[in-house]
């Protein structure tokens, strides 16, 4: 497992995150995984021995129960706390109170300590707003934020399904203000759905912001159950939840060519695809989720996968975005800059 500093910070997590929206299964979130403590435990410790030490969270997974069984796996296998960072996030409707949604402050300085409360833990590594609240002025929200880590709640602040507008907005007005400021982007980014590309990753790497993937298998839709023009395994998750949105027709021309290499270097396609986003210099930390310990066993061996240069040309010539504008306006007009 190799550890990369998480954006512009000297925090240090775990190239792949423990994503726990399989655990609890509750409401709207049985589609995902009804994971019972037992299992998290499991899952949870043969996370950590690996090296992962970055778990993932929000307050929305279960309506709760998914930070509360997280934070008993820590307590249930004594780890310590000094030695994980765990990130959880606050936006989604918690209670049906016309105030129990959003990035108002009441919302979040409510969240927060429901977060801590059942997570049972004294402070918060990373949160995270989980999106973009149209209701709610973005400097009240940022405001906000930086109080809880002016007072040791949280210890740092990121954001989640942001535009990149909206990202440079917030970055700007907390600099402005000499306030902690996002420090990384949860967002979705696979070899199946590369848009990230054009505008958020050039701002991630010219903001330092770190970036961490979720649903890198495109909603299991590059495990190797899905077949063109066939249904998938009957345990997939697509069949119940078809979500994120994906090209198909163009997926599966990707895959064709993630299974005659997977073939060739004796490695599973979600192997190649989590490698692939490892493999790529705006990652940071991917989330992987599992159901089974045979699945996180499997996503676990994607830090082992070495792809030689044409490997790599190969999987880009067969993923790459097609041309959009002002993208490829500023390709031709920047040519006669570029250093040679």
């Amino acid at each position: 497992m190799k550890y990369k500093l998480l954006g512009n910070t000297g925090l240090k997590v775990s190239e792949l995150c423990l994503g726990t929206m399989t655990f609890g299964g509750k409401g709207y979130w049985t589609a995902i995984g009804t994971l019972d403590q037992q299992a998290v435990d499991n899952l949870v410790g043969s996370s950590v021995d690996a090296g992962i030490n970055f778990i993932d969270t929000a307050n929305v997974y279960s309506e709760g129960l998914s930070e509360e069984m997280t934070g008993k796996a820590i307590r249930n296998l004594g780890l310590k706390r000094e030695n994980l960072v765990i990130a959880t996030k606050v936006r989604g409707k918690m209670s049906d109170d016309p105030n129990g949604i959003g990035l108002s402050r009441k919302h979040i300085l409510h969240q927060v300590d429901e977060s801590l409360r059942r997570l049972n833990l004294e402070y918060i590594d990373l949160y995270q707003v989980h999106g973009y609240d149209e209701l709610t002025p973005i400097e009240e929200t940022l405001d906000t934020l930086d109080g809880l880590v002016e007072n040791g709640k949280v210890r740092y602040i990121g954001c989640s399904n942001m535009s990149a507008w909206q990202i440079m907005k917030a970055v700007d007005y907390s600099t402005f203000n000499r306030q902690a400021k996002f420090i990384s982007l949860q967002a979705y980014y696979t070899i199946a759905g590369r848009d990230l590309e054009r505008e958020i990753v050039p701002l991630l790497k010219d903001q330092h912001i770190g970036l961490m993937v979720w649903s890198p298998l495109a909603g299991g839709l590059l495990t190797g159950k899905f077949k063109r023009n066939a249904e998938g395994a009957g345990d997939a998750r697509r069949i119940n939840f078809d979500f994120p949105p994906v090209n198909k027709e163009k997926a599966f021309d990707i895959l064709d060519v993630l299974d005659a290499m997977a073939q060739e270097k004796e490695v599973s396609i979600a192997q190649l695809s989590l490698a692939w986003l490892l493999h790529q210099p705006a990652v940071t930390s991917i989330i992987i989720g599992a159901k089974k310990p045979e699945q996180l066993e499997d996503n676990l061996k994607s830090t082992d996968v070495v792809f030689t240069p044409e490997e790599l040309k190969t999987l880009d010539e067969a993923s790459k975005l097609s041309p959009e504008y002002p993208g490829w306006m500023l390709e031709r007009m920047g040519a006669d800059r570029k250093k040679q």
